[in-house]
């Protein structure tokens, strides 16, 4: 009889290493799922946060909600406006001398096209009235001709929208639908 209770007690040992193999996993998926949902849990609520502080900055200022929408879509295609020629008389060096300048303006939005051809009389007599003020020896390098381009815009810009004062007494111009001013023709005579 203690020859049957021997194997009978080995036998029971057995099944206990087979179970602590098989504790072991559990508890290692049951530890990988814990830290897998803790990463998940704070990934979420950072997420959450930056978008809880992006709706409470445009709810604090409509201002600039409005600047962001009328950024640029960087997927569209730009769209240019193509100017008749500007000719006018410079002011005099050394004779009489003429510029004869051809633009493109490119704009931000396909929109701005219709606003821009509604006030293209002003546009073109502020932008008659800057070239004729300039001088030749300024417009022939190629800083003067990208200082031109510069100024072109603000006064474009400014004829669409008009500057406004800060609290300072400054003028600040406002960001118009054009985005940049190009040479397409420019010859001094």
């Amino acid at each position: 009889m203690a020859k049957d209770a021997k194997p009978a007690e080995e036998g029971s040992e057995a099944p206990p290493k087979k179970s602590k193999k098989l504790i072991i996993i559990i508890v290692a998926v049951v530890l990988l799922l814990v830290i897998a949902g803790g990463a998940a849990a704070l990934l979420l609520k950072k997420d959450a946060d930056a978008e809880a502080g992006d709706e409470e900055v445009a709810e604090e200022t409509e201002k600039p909600a409005k600047k962001a929408a009328k950024k640029k879509d960087h997927g569209a295609p730009p769209v240019f406006v193509n100017l008749d020629a500007f000719t006018v008389n410079l002011v005099p060096e050394t004779g009489d001398q003429y510029l004869q300048v051809v633009l493109s303006l490119e704009l931000d939005n396909p929109e701005a096209q219709a606003q821009l051809t509604q006030l293209m009389p002003r546009i073109r007599n502020n932008v008659t009235l800057l070239l004729s003020s300039k001088k030749a020896s300024e417009l022939l390098p190629k800083e003067g001709k990208e200082k031109l381009a510069g100024e072109i815009m603000n006064e474009i810009n400014s004829a669409i929208e008009p500057p406004t004062k800060n609290k300072k007494g400054e003028v600040v111009h406002a960001e118009g639908p054009v985005i940049s001013v190009l040479f397409t023709s420019f010859i001094i005579q």
